[in-house]
């Protein structure tokens, strides 16, 4: 009688939990650490990485320094979906994708003016501790690089 309905309930309770928590792996704040990455010469380095919810998106906010050792801040608001977002405060960038290839790994593209940049892959340790960012790309000089960046979840 009301066994089948609450039955239901629970399904797309248990459903909707598992959904969330496999999304939760990619989110914390992530501090870089130096001393495990090859990060490009002259290439900025992002220090602090947070990924929190907002709303039914994923904020991105990242802060570092650039090739000259000033201070970054910059922004991302959007979904893993591949499609592309807007960045606020990178003045290399406008434009940033994200795409979820499984629980443990994300594909990155990062835009300028409708042109890819970087392109890059962010791998999170299977014990969630650490995660490894690798990408290349163009920077606005037209020189290519590669970098790896190690972080470790604070």
């Amino acid at each position: 009688m009301k066994a089948r309905p609450m039955v239901l309930s629970l399904v797309v309770c248990f459903f909707a939990a598992a959904v969330c928590f496999a999304s939760a792996v990619q989110l914390g704040t992530w501090k870089l650490n130096e001393a495990k990455s090859k990060i490009a010469a002259g290439a900025p380095k992002n220090h602090t990485v947070v990924y929190e919810t907002a709303g039914d998106d994923v904020k991105v906010t990242v802060d570092g320094t650039d090739n000259d050792g000033k201070p970054t801040h910059n922004e991302w608001t959007g979904k893993f979906d591949g499609k592309d977002y807007p960045v606020t405060g990178d003045p290399a960038s406008d434009a940033r994708s994200y795409k979820k290839v499984d629980d443990h790994t994300l594909e990155l593209t990062i835009k300028k003016g409708g042109k890819v940049t970087v392109t890059g892959k962010i791998v999170e340790s299977a014990d969630g501790k650490s995660r490894t960012v690798t990408t290349k790309g163009t920077d606005a000089a037209g020189k290519k690089f590669e970098s790896v960046a190690v972080y470790d979840k604070q």
